[in-house]
């Protein structure tokens, strides 16, 4: 189900899943970049909180038509990799540099840490954490974190942050990861789990019970999943990420959505890494607003890199890309 791109409108998608992309939305402070985003999450008001690299400012937060509101976190994080909202009005931001995962008040005041700074569990020992990737909540407020570099685990823990469970290991069968890299939770309770390197997602019980995969997909890194019943989610899928593939067709970089089955109904992207409106460079978080519009954070350079070893990576990639519902 290729992108049904139309040229020249800035609209990608087709049938009921259509949106017009908006490179510019973010208006930033003068003087300020954005530089790479790890993930982007909205709270309850539509407000939007970029997870950032490089640019200084890790946690940027803007209104729902990209006006600034504020930032925070600075000389904090190390490695940003996955920012979630949750319910009781806070941020949970993973942080893969230094293997923790903290709790934030949305103007940054620090409320909740698990894993020690600086300090990660050794590597491949399955304890938390080694370069953790993402986090999502449950409806009763337990924390889920993929971890995820260094291990091959999901780890469940209280609202306060006492450990509760640990599963999977590394391989390919199922409950097993290989490179577990995303989560994201639903209303009925289940956990959706991006396997990358597995190319798949793997879907959970809350008590870490395996139920299905979905399959069809290449290197799922991104992953939102509507806050409801029998949700849709999307997926943002890397491109390939070898030499000798690197030119391959229909691999991504690309979002597709799909059903609470996992069935495929849309895709976003023409596959090709660039800066048009219908290309991607490397998706790595996704988040929705009330509105259904699509907020996507992309690791532009690396992306860039991957595909065009060769060739200068350019000044003013679209790394923070709004996705405006089309009805």
């Amino acid at each position: 189900m290729p992108d049904q791109a139309e040229a020249g409108t800035g609209i990608v998608g087709s049938g009921e899943w259509r949106y017009r992309v908006d490179h510019d939305w973010a208006k930033l402070p003068d003087g300020w970049e954005i530089g790479d985003v790890a993930d982007v999450t909205v709270d309850d008001h539509d407000n939007v909180y970029v997870f950032t690299r490089g640019s200084g400012h890790p946690v940027m937060v803007f209104d729902r038509d990209g006006g600034f509101l504020r930032s925070w976190g600075e000389d904090l994080f190390v490695n940003p990799h996955g920012i979630t909202y949750s319910p009781d009005g806070c941020v949970y931001c993973t942080d893969r540099g230094d293997s923790t995962v903290r709790k934030f008040s949305l103007d940054g005041k620090l409320m909740l840490e698990i894993g020690t700074p600086g300090q990660p569990a050794p590597r491949l020992s399955g304890a938390p954490f080694n370069e953790c990737t993402h986090t999502a909540l449950a409806g009763n407020g337990d924390i889920f974190v993929t971890d995820g570099y260094g291990n091959a685990r999901i780890h469940r823990f209280s609202p306060k942050g006492r450990l509760l469970q640990s599963w999977g290991d590394f391989g390919s069968g199922q409950g097993e990861f290989n490179l577990v890299h995303n989560i994201s939770t639903d209303l009925d309770g289940w956990l959706y789990v991006a396997d990358r390197e597995n190319h798949r997602v793997q879907v959970f019980s809350e008590d870490g019970t395996f139920e299905t995969e979905w399959k069809g997909l290449h290197r799922p890194c991104a992953l939102c999943t509507q806050s409801k019943s029998r949700p849709f989610s999307f997926i943002g899928e890397l491109g390939p990420g070898l030499a000798v593939n690197r030119d391959y067709p229909n691999l991504g970089p690309r979002i597709s959505i799909v059903d609470h089955r996992g069935v495929l109904v849309g895709r976003l992207g023409d596959g090709t890494v660039g800066v048009e409106p219908g290309q991607l460079t490397a998706p790595h978080g996704i988040a929705l607003n009330s509105q259904g519009d699509l907020f996507l954070a992309e690791l532009g350079s690396l992306g860039w890199r991957q595909r065009y070893p060769d060739k200068p990576t350019p000044q003013r990639l679209p790394n923070l890309k709004k996705l405006v519902r089309v009805v």
